[in-house]
């Protein structure tokens, strides 16, 4: 079941609903407000909406790249099971 819960991501105000718990959200925020921050420091002359910006196509990288991995991962486990299949089946 979904919560409201009240958060501040990059100093705005926000309400949103996540059936996850508080603490799963919590750290959501901290993630993002974070990266806002990183981002922020390291350009000086960049607008609020420039940061926020940059923290999604940073954000969306880390999923595209973890996407990756996960086929690479599930590719390699499908290779392993069929060299394991055929191996027992040549055995038995």
């Amino acid at each position: 079941m979904k919560k409201r819960f009240n958060i501040k991501v990059m100093g705005q105000d926000f309400s949103v609903l996540s059936d996850r718990g508080e603490e799963h959200v919590a750290d959501v925020v901290q993630y993002v407000n974070d990266k806002a921050k990183d981002i922020g420091s390291a350009s000086k002359d960049i607008s609020t909406l420039g940061i926020a910006i940059l923290v999604a196509l940073n954000v969306a990288d880390e999923l595209f790249r973890l996407k990756e991995e996960r086929e690479d991962f599930y590719s390699l486990l499908e290779r392993r099971s069929e060299k394991l299949i055929n191996y027992i089946e040549k055995k038995t």
